[in-house]
């Protein structure tokens, strides 16, 4: 596998499994309605520096972006987001892209990453927190997930 910083001809590979991530419902709390157009403007926005990974074959199979998560004074503190291509999960590529962006990060002069909104019922809590990220409180049902009913939103943190 490689991690490189995306570049602007990455989104047609990256919008597929975005667009199928974020439609399901299930872990973020973005619009499933979201089109293409104001979803690359999230993702691919200039203020952000975004990774892909790429499979042995070339394959884009996972994205992240990080981004200061406050301005002025509290800008030394990330938030980042994390995307795995559904049909590729399993097999690593979350673990490894989340290890390198956490480096990345830390190499960039952040002092630590929080992630805002981490729906309690995503697999990837137990990634986060296998990482050193602490839950720092949960919003009690703040979420709609259409299979479990309303879940919990994590905010979690860890130093860098």
């Amino acid at each position: 596998m490689q991690i490189r910083e995306a570049v602007a001809e990455d989104w047609p590979r990256i919008w597929p499994f975005w667009h199928r991530v974020v439609v399901a419902g299930e872990t973020y709390a973005w619009d499933p309605g979201t089109s293409e157009e104001a979803a690359r403007a999230l993702w691919m926005n200039p203020a952000k520096r975004v990774h892909v990974v790429e499979d042995e074959s070339g394959t884009v199979v996972a994205s992240a972006y990080v981004t200061p998560n406050y301005g002025g004074p509290a800008a030394g503190i990330a938030n980042a987001g994390f995307m795995v291509d559904p049909d590729h999960a399993g097999r690593g590529y979350g673990r490894a892209l989340a290890e390198h962006i956490l480096v990345t990060a830390k190499a960039d002069g952040y002092r630590g990453m929080v992630f805002n909104a981490v729906v309690e019922t995503n697999p990837a809590v137990r990634l986060w927190t296998s990482l050193g990220f602490t839950i720092l409180g949960t919003v009690p049902d703040a979420f709609e997930h259409p299979r479990d009913g309303l879940v919990g939103l994590h905010v979690m943190y860890r130093a860098l």
